[in-house]
């Protein structure tokens, strides 16, 4: 491949878990924008379909796929029927998660293990489903979503710190198993960024100020600056890079 077409992905099929808004929307669209042939994944069908809607309209190939990703059988289904109906699948990105604050003395159990089974079982579930067929082939790319818990913890989230700082290593974990088939895996990891699931913390004067002054950047991130990495992570420009998580946050994780 000319060095010019590294991040291309013309053509590649990419299935994007949790996409029908937020952060997921957005990687879809870069994803879109750099040539894949993108398929949406969301448990709401209205939402995804018009997400879908709103990406075609700008041009994009887009395909929806309403599945519980939580679901072994609903995600075994749907991953057939993309490889029937669209084509192999080339590239997927684990986005699908869920949050819950609370003080750790006073948090529910069943919410710990509602965040388990969203944040780090269902990212194994899609990544076996969708790498036996990649391994088959010879080649493909898992980019998991991880976050700066991931390195870093805060009150009240202990719990999905745990589950982020388990997807890290389910990443590294992967790397080991699926490296030697021709797939990488690979995790970015999102600092604090504008989104509607995020609009009462941007809105909060306490805590917005002190995400702008932990932030080297000094400010909160848009959601189209996670397209680069994504793009990255996803295509040839990648291909010796497996095993790593991506820090997109401004600089939080990097200073004291």
């Amino acid at each position: 491949m000319a060095r010019s077409d590294v991040f291309s992905l013309d053509g590649r099929v990419a299935l994007v878990t949790g996409s029908s808004r937020g952060i997921g929307y957005a990687l879809a669209e870069a994803l879109g924008r750099a040539g894949a042939v993108v398929v949406l994944n969301a448990r709401a069908e209205g939402a995804l379909l018009e997400a879908a809607d709103r990406l075609r309209a700008g041009g994009l190939t887009v395909h929806a796929r309403a599945c519980d990703v939580t679901d072994p059988g609903a995600v075994a289904d749907m991953v057939g029927s993309i490889e029937a109906d669209i084509g192999g699948l080339e590239i997927l990105v684990n986005n699908a998660g869920a949050q819950h604050r609370a003080p750790f003395l006073e948090f529910p159990l069943d919410e710990f293990h509602r965040l388990l089974e969203i944040n780090l079982v269902a990212p194994f579930v899609v990544a076996q489903a969708v790498g036996r067929s990649m391994a088959a082939r010879g080649r493909g790319k898992i980019v998991n979503i991880c976050s700066v818990q991931s390195a870093l913890g805060r009150p009240s989230i202990a719990p999905y710190t745990a589950t982020k700082g388990g997807l890290k290593l389910l990443t590294r974990g992967l790397c080991a198993d699926l490296g030697p088939s021709g797939i990488q895996v690979n995790a970015l990891a999102p600092g604090y960024f504008a989104t509607e699931l995020t609009k009462g913390l941007v809105d909060d004067p306490e805590f917005s100020a002190w995400v702008t002054s932990r932030t080297p950047a000094g400010r909160w991130g848009e959601v189209d600056e996670l397209g680069g990495a994504v793009v990255f992570l996803s295509s040839d420009a990648s291909s010796f890079v497996n095993g790593q998580i991506l820090y997109v946050d401004g600089g939080m994780t990097a200073v004291v």
